[in-house]
């Protein structure tokens, strides 16, 4: 299935939140580039399929921009927010010969769909904007022939947050790098298994985090030999209609997307019992069996289900379930999953 390019979307009438901020962007950007600050191009790990390419990035002002690529990979914390986006600038998405044109959000976003040919397997696109020194945005090119593929929650599956505490969140978020945050352990020994068991399956990560810790996320999964798959994060902030984006919304929109651009694929769902996975998982797989494996549910410790808010549940338990007509998987960790899954014939 080859989705169409992404179309602007038409005008509408911004909530009054939407409408300050973008009204302190424009004098602040205004106010940088009088003082010869320039745009620099962030890129996200984009995804698609042979004649088709998600492209995702994002375009800020800089005051050194040669400085900035060099630091890119080590911004974390705070600096992350404090960036000062380029609104509605045209930007260049160059697929092999061919070369589409797009816009910036209202945040300085790229998030559209493009046609290309590209081969199964990791592939890039070239982006370049004006006054930008043109960047390479991987692209993640699920084959064909793929049947299987994992779509992992970040916080607390893969690594452990306890983010709906208020000051721990702020600390891990603005404060903390990638190297203060622990491994779950065994995932990432679970999601390698996965990956060897099923050639060609892909990994997506889906999160509630802001595009803004997108490096840190990325540097964290490296650092700890998880598969390489795209970040599905979400811009902070007023949104057109209201005054913060839906975490859970935004779950929900990308499981029913990908059920939509990779029909035949049939995904494994990996979450954890401290938010809303269960719910979110248990929705997508009753609406929309056909593109569900199986769930795997790593269970919180009491200690970190308090932290969560969750109510502590059975510890150092593993056992099978079914819901909707799937089977779910819960563990306290990827050992635990990992057992589960080999004694099954779900992968």
């Amino acid at each position: 299935m080859t989705p169409s390019p992404t179309a602007r979307p038409p005008a509408v009438r911004l909530h009054r939140a939407a409408r300050f901020e973008d009204a302190i962007h424009e004098v602040v950007e205004r106010r940088l580039r009088q003082r010869g600050w320039v745009p620099v191009i962030t890129s996200y790990t984009g995804y698609g399929a042979p004649g088709w390419a998600r492209v995702m990035a994002r375009v800020v002002l800089t005051r050194n921009p040669r400085a900035k690529r060099k630091k890119l990979d080590k911004t974390r914390g705070w600096r992350n927010f404090t960036t000062s986006p380029v609104n509605h600038e045209r930007v260049l998405i160059q697929i092999g010969e061919q070369v589409h044109e797009t816009h910036t959000d209202r945040s300085g976003y790229v998030d559209c769909v493009v046609k290309g040919d590209l081969e199964p397997g990791w592939s890039s696109v070239r982006l370049i904007a004006e006054g930008a020194e043109p960047v390479e945005a991987p692209i993640r090119v699920v084959d064909p022939g793929a049947r299987i593929g994992v779509i992992s929650d970040i916080d607390d599956t893969v690594m452990v947050t306890a983010l709906p505490r208020p000051l721990l969140a702020a600390w891990n978020t603005f404060v903390l790098d990638e190297h203060a945050r622990m491994a779950v352990p065994g995932m990432a020994v679970l999601y390698e298994r996965l990956v060897t068991a099923n050639p060609g399956a892909p990994v997506f990560y889906l999160s509630t985090g802001a595009w803004n810790v997108a490096p840190t996320l990325s540097r964290f999964l490296s650092r700890h030999l998880y598969p390489a798959g795209p970040l599905l994060l979400t811009d902070w902030g007023p949104t057109p209609d209201r005054w913060f984006r839906s975490g859970q919304e935004h779950k929900r929109n990308t499981l029913r997307r990908l059920a939509t651009e990779f029909p035949d694929v049939r995904w494994l769902l990996i979450g954890d019992d401290g938010q809303h996975d269960q719910e979110i998982y248990s929705e997508f797989a009753h609406s929309h069996p056909e593109n569900v494996l199986a769930v795997c549910i790593r269970r919180l410790s009491p200690t970190q289900a308090v932290l969560a808010g969750a109510i502590p549940g059975p510890s150092g338990q593993a056992e099978a379930v079914g819901s909707h007509g799937k089977t779910w998987f819960a563990a306290p960790d990827g050992a635990g999953l990992w057992s589960l899954l080999r004694d099954s014939d779900v992968v």
